[in-house]
């Protein structure tokens, strides 16, 4: 055979896989991507309970919440940092706001920021329709930074008409033992170490 038969042969060999390779190449470049949204400090927020000395329950939650999410049910990813202040802190009462932002509890002067960084999201097996079943993440407060998981009790997307744009927003809930951040007052006079935190989150995209 000629080397220009030759040649020939192996060009038409090559064309349906140099398609193919053209074709992977297609899919994987318009793969889905994971949106980005910003978290909006006036539908977000983190609130507590703790029971006081084992009667009634002692409630409160820091406000003004803001972050980034970013998230794809497609691919079953998401991602999500959320800067908490404490200075907003509010539990109807004036004077125990200012006992909990002090040294003895939350510490406000010394780390007057929280901050929650997720490391894996969990969703449902549904291929179709999958749902975010539970984030873990590292919570820092109060100089200290543990792993916590969060339960996801809802979290959808939508489009919203007044903002012309999707929104993301979900409620999630954990129990901590606020003693691994270093707040021990009163655990020895009874009042309960395991802090309650429900999270209420929405971001738009951007």
């Amino acid at each position: 055979m000629s080397q220009f038969l030759f040649d020939l042969a192996v060009l038409r060999y090559c064309q349906p896989l140099r398609a193919l390779l053209l074709l992977a190449g297609f899919t994987v470049s318009s793969q889905s991507q994971a949106a980005t949204y910003k978290i909006e400090p006036d539908t977000s927020n983190v609130r507590f309970a703790i029971d006081h000395i084992k009667t009634s329950a002692t409630t409160g939650g820091f406000y003004n919440v803001t972050g980034i999410l970013q998230y794809d049910p497609s691919a079953k990813t998401g991602d999500i940092s959320l800067i908490i202040p404490i200075k907003s802190l509010n539990t109807g009462n004036k004077f125990f706001n200012l006992k909990l932002m002090g040294p003895d509890f939350f510490n406000m002067e010394q780390f007057p920021l929280a901050h929650f960084e997720s490391t894996k999201w969990h969703f449902t097996s549904d291929k179709e329709d999958p749902k975010v079943t539970r984030v873990d993440g590292k919570l820092t407060l109060n100089g200290q930074t543990h792993p916590i998981s969060l339960l996801a009790t809802k979290f959808n997307c939508y489009l919203s008409s007044p903002l012309k744009n999707t929104v993301c927003g979900g409620s999630f809930t954990a129990t901590i033992d606020r003693t691994q951040w270093n707040i021990k007052k009163y655990v020895l006079f009874g009042m309960t170490k395991n802090l309650t935190l429900n999270i209420q989150v929405e971001a738009t995209e951007q």
